[in-house]
């Protein structure tokens, strides 16, 4: 039986958390979601299961409203990080989720660590 893209990505997805939750530590994840037109971003508190802080394209005063280019996943890389900072977080660990660190994934994650996001 061949696995349809779908499958392998749900595979990815559940290896990459399986694998993040043994070095969490009590630390919140800083979930990554990228579609085709929008890419957002949350920490989650897996303990209290809320979520801390969120930043997406869809919000207008970003400016970055239905963008999904590099440009606008540093944007919201940098969004994160100001509201990390904000609800009095320094340090979270990073779930990319089935999606590849590389692209618009990776410019994410370089924003909110040069914006002070530790992970």
């Amino acid at each position: 039986m061949a696995n349809t893209k779908r499958d392998l990505f749900l595979k990815r997805r559940l290896r990459t958390r399986n694998k993040l939750r043994t070095l969490a530590a009590g630390r919140p994840r800083l979930s990554v979601h990228r579609s085709s037109k929008n890419i957002s971003v949350q920490l989650i508190d897996d303990g209290e299961g809320r979520t801390l802080a969120s930043a997406s394209t869809l919000e207008k005063d970003l400016g970055v409203v239905g963008k999904n280019n590099l440009e606008a996943a540093a944007t919201i890389g940098a969004a994160i990080a100001e509201r990390a900072k904000k609800a009095g977080i320094e340090e979270c660990y990073f779930d990319r989720g089935g999606f590849l660190f590389h692209g618009k994934v990776k410019a994410l994650a370089d924003a909110a660590r040069e914006n002070g996001l530790k992970f």
